[in-house]
């Protein structure tokens, strides 16, 4: 997916790759093996690119002619459940977006972490505070309602234009004007010239394999030892349980955690879906090949991966209709030495893939975005050397933090999974204080210090405040 955009001569390339088509390829083929893009990264990644149209014709100030090109055909209901943090919420907010994404998501009051194998609680935090303290809520919704919200403020743009049915064959040329190979499905392709390209095409970016590759810079995508399941309820499947009711009229988000695994799950889509997500050790993937992140699952498998879990957690993996359970792989790799080279910028997974574990991955993604729409608007010419160190600006501001996660949530995870032990132990004594409201959270996405640093941060005004400093120091 490609996005261009124009200001007189100046314009943005926007690079995502051939994602959905091959969704709609395997599903029809009913293939063994998904590419990983079958869920999380089609929705991701389609935030992505509508985020980045939107961020620069908002915040650019003068943008008049952005073309997007997109290897899918249409946007569809694909997807999974996605959590909407008030640092997210601050952005689409500020670019018209936020409110057709609210109308169908539910606002979170509170957050339980609970003992998987008996569903004891471990440890209870009121969000309650949240709106409040930080200006936006904490919801949760769907990915769908998330992307098509963003696409459609872009369609009320008369500056965006969306070309379907065109992939993107490659980078050609990374400065002073990059350009790249755009592929439609039907007619012939063509080169298109830039002045800036944007990658997000994902932690398995062929953008940052060429960039790196002419940088000499090796940054192997590597394994996390972990993979996930994600499963989604609909009301009518539950309704029957009064039990599973409960949870899908709840405004809570539940962690069910146990030694090397947990379980997060929460209502979206006006409560009429439930949304599960695990995380458990990666064994299915072990004889795939590099490339394949997403395979059909065994229900069996997935039972016994959590068949000493409470008979609540049976029942709703019991209800997963045959045949229907997919696993993903979780890739990660080593902080890049940079996400710049001449007048290309990676944004998102391509540089900084996030492990879900504190749902950060779409908004340091819709940050990433916003700022860059933000320094984009602030260059003082055009020429490429202002391209360059305005597109190193973007760096600065968001490198250092988007790492800075990246290895929170790895921590916070581990704290998740402990076995019996005396980390454990210590962890399970964090969980008991925290309900005499004492000291840190060990789940980081429900600790309050934790919440002020990723919650208040403020991406596009920092970006508006420091971008004259930062620029004259380059």
């Amino acid at each position: 997916m490609e996005l261009k955009t124009r200001s007189r001569q100046r314009s943005l390339e926007f690079d995502i790759g051939e994602l959905w088509d091959d969704l709609k390829r395997r599903l029809t083929a009913k293939d063994d093996v998904f590419d990983e893009d079958f869920d999380e990264e089609i929705h991701r990644w389609a935030q992505k690119w509508i985020e980045i149209s939107k961020s620069d014709d908002e915040a650019s100030k003068g943008f008049t002619h952005i073309d997007v090109y997109e290897s899918a055909s249409n946007l569809g209901f694909v997807g999974a459940g996605i959590q909407l943090a008030p640092n997210m919420a601050r952005i689409l907010d500020r670019l018209g977006c936020w409110a057709d994404v609210e109308k169908e998501a539910v606002d979170l009051k509170e957050t339980s972490i609970r003992q998987g194998s008996t569903d004891s609680e471990l440890g209870h935090v009121d969000l309650l505070y949240i709106r409040k303290t930080y200006g936006c809520p904490h919801m949760v919704g769907h990915r769908s309602s998330l992307a098509g919200a963003l696409y459609e403020a872009c369609r009320r743009e008369k500056a965006i234009s969306f070309f379907f049915s065109t992939s993107a064959a490659g980078v050609n040329t990374f400065s002073p004007r990059p350009s790249f190979t755009a592929r439609p499905r039907k007619g012939e392709p063509c080169v298109i010239e830039a002045d800036v390209l944007v990658a997000a095409d994902g932690v398995k970016s062929n953008v940052r394999a060429q960039m790196l590759q002419e940088l000499g810079v090796d940054a192997e995508v590597s394994d996390s030892g972990q993979a996930a399941y994600r499963i989604m309820l609909r009301r009518e499947e539950m309704e029957h349980d009064p039990e599973l009711l409960h949870l899908i009229d709840s405004e809570r988000v539940i962690r069910w955690i146990g030694e090397k695994r947990h379980i997060i799950a929460y209502p979206v889509s006006s409560k009429n879906i439930y949304n599960i997500s695990t995380a458990q050790p990666d064994t299915n993937f072990a004889a795939a090949p590099s490339a394949t992140y997403t395979t059909k699952a065994s229900k069996s498998d997935m039972l016994a991966t959590f068949s000493d879990y409470c008979p609540m957690i049976q029942c709703m993996l019991n209800l997963v209709p045959e045949g229907e359970v997919c696993e993903w792989k979780l890739r990660v790799h080593n902080p890049l030495p940079t996400w710049v080279h001449g007048a290309v910028a990676l944004l998102g997974d391509a540089c900084h893939p996030t492990l879900p574990h504190l749902a950060q991955g779409a908004a340091q993604a819709i940050e990433d975005a916003a700022v860059l729409g933000v320094v984009l608007s602030r260059m003082p010419d055009r020429s490429p050397d202002t391209i360059n160190k305005s597109l190193r600006v973007y760096e600065l501001l968001r490198k250092e933090r988007a790492e800075k996660l990246v290895d929170l949530v790895a921590a916070s995870g581990r704290a998740l999974h402990l076995g019996e032990g005396a980390a454990k132990a210590e962890r399970d004594r964090q969980f008991a204080a925290l309900k005499e409201k004492k000291g840190a959270v060990p789940d980081k996405w429900a600790d309050a210090d934790v919440q002020k640093m990723i919650y208040g941060h403020d991406c596009m005004q920092v970006a508006q405040d420091s971008f004259d400093e930062l620029f004259a120091k380059l």
